[in-house]
């Protein structure tokens, strides 16, 4: 799995990390029990705190996408898409939708976009989709 980051970004860097790997399993480049890098081999290879690494991590375990063990480290796990998860993503994906409206991206641009986005990602999760 290749991450890449933009460290000049004004998103931090741990949202970024987080971000991607979340993406990757979407795409079905990660998928259960594919581990991820060490916290450290990861700091190390971005040039950056390994504890970037770990609030990273420990986001995506807090969201149930990894599992984290002193042994195995962090492993993919297989999601399960609970009533909490579902009302805050609820909530996010309207304040996005509302910034595209605040700008003025026309509805069938938005739509258009969605269908995309999801479309992109070649994973198990996306075959609900229209």
């Amino acid at each position: 799995m290749i991450l890449s980051i933009d460290l000049d970004s004004e998103v931090p860097i741990y949202v970024q990390l987080r971000n991607r790997v979340t993406e990757a399993i979407a795409e079905g480049v990660l998928v259960a029990g594919n581990p991820l890098p060490t916290t450290r081999a990861l700091a190390a290879d971005f040039g950056i705190n390994f504890h970037t690494v770990n609030k990273a991590y420990d986001l995506l375990r807090k969201q149930g996408l990894i599992r984290l063990n002193r042994k195995t480290g962090a492993v993919v796990i297989t999601p399960s898409p609970d009533t909490p998860f579902r009302a805050d993503w609820a909530a996010r994906a309207r304040t996005l939708l509302a910034e595209a409206v605040a700008k003025g991206v026309p509805a069938d641009e938005v739509l258009t976009t969605c269908r995309s986005v999801l479309q992109s990602f070649d994973s198990p999760h996306s075959e609900d989709t229209p």
